[in-house]
């Protein structure tokens, strides 16, 4: 396994569509456990391909909180085929868009159907953190960030606000000074 690095928006590469994979092959597995320690470290609670610049339809998630317990599940080629007409608001984070939060209204339950890391399909009935995790991650897949459904206003200035740290982050690495120590927050989708 390694640490990978994960993008931050306004990285293009974050707006892409990912392609579905074959099949869950050695690579993909590879893959699965790099996007899994990366995710651990971060911390984070779900991390997609496309976050560390992969354009393949895969997914990692584990959530263990107090109130939720489930995974890790590794998923190729996720797909929504079920969702309920119910809404529940969660406020969200992303690791690509590192501090920023903001509340996103998505289905309350969903069923997923995917490849699982021995390449058998499986479905999988979510409810809670796990339904809104799923949904976020499923969304890098197809190009679409977390402040995509928010605002334009607000999704303007978090992304201004990135923006802005990159660029200072690169002057100060130019300038030879050692990196600002992040500042603890939960962990993120």
């Amino acid at each position: 396994m390694a640490l990978k690095t994960i993008l931050t928006a306004p990285d293009p590469r974050l707006k892409k569509k990912s392609l579905p994979v074959a099949a869950v092959d050695a690579d993909v597995r590879q893959l699965m456990d790099d996007m899994l320690e990366t995710m651990y470290a971060a911390p984070g609670i779900g991390l997609a391909a496309p976050q560390l610049g992969e354009l393949r339809r895969v997914i990692v998630l584990h959530i263990d909180r107090e109130d939720t317990k489930a995974g890790p599940f590794f998923m190729a080629n996720p797909e929504i085929v079920e969702a309920s007409e119910e809404d529940a608001t969660y406020e969200e984070g992303c690791l690509s868009l590192p501090e920023h939060y903001s509340d996103v209204v998505r289905p309350a339950r969903v069923t997923v159907r995917y490849l699982d890391r021995d390449g058998l399909q499986q479905e999988l009935a979510c409810e809670g953190l796990l339904a809104t995790c799923v949904q976020h991650e499923i969304d890098h897949l197809d190009g679409i960030l977390f402040v995509d459904h928010i605002s334009a206003l607000k999704r303007n200035m978090i992304l201004r606000k990135l923006l802005k740290a990159r660029k200072e982050k690169e002057r100060e690495e130019a300038e030879g000074k050692p990196p600002a120590k992040p500042k603890e927050h939960a962990p993120a989708l």
